[in-house]
């Protein structure tokens, strides 16, 4: 049984990212629930959709004014990194490691959903983002200065539009 489940407190109220948060926790559950035979293949399914989720989310970012190296992205490059190399282990036969680290994502992934990604969604609502069509409706908002923070309260442009988007709310 999975001990991360998909709930209201996961949700961002930014359908596109809430959609691909559950169904990132639903790939994590298989995993979690996963005998020997079936365990590699259910986890290349979890990077596949984590790559293509994470790589939406670092457009977003780069569209909207992030620094290329800001933590939040370079944080989405460590964690696929340790994914990819649980998955050489277990082709190796080893599954252990992949089950520890499908349990660190329960640990690790509400985290980043509620601080992280719950301040880039502030950030792409501040400025009227589209994440459909990458429209900004907003532009005008734009950060002068590239955001190096966490996509969270890390930096004085994160901090800015949070207080924007919740006056506008």
């Amino acid at each position: 049984m999975s001990t991360l489940v998909w709930s209201e407190a996961l949700s961002l109220s930014m359908p596109v990212m809430d959609t691909t948060h559950q169904e990132f926790v639903d790939l994590l559950a298989k995993v979690e629930a996963s005998d020997d035979a079936s365990l590699l293949a259910n986890w290349q399914a979890l990077i596949a959709h984590t790559d293509d989720h994470f790589a939406r989310e670092d457009k977003w970012m780069k569209d909207t004014g992030f620094a290329p190296g800001n933590c939040h992205s370079s944080q989405h490059a460590v964690v696929l990194k340790v994914l990819r190399e649980g998955e050489a282990l277990g082709q190796t036969g080893d599954f252990a490691p992949i089950r520890q680290m499908a349990h660190e994502l329960t640990i690790w992934f509400p985290h980043h959903a509620q601080n992280m990604d719950f301040g880039l969604a502030l950030h792409l609502k501040s400025m009227g983002y589209d994440p459909e069509t990458g429209e900004i409706s907003n532009p005008d908002k734009l950060p002068e200065e590239a955001i190096s923070g966490c996509g969270g309260s890390c930096s004085s442009s994160d901090s800015e539009a949070s207080a924007e988007a919740s006056t506008a709310s």
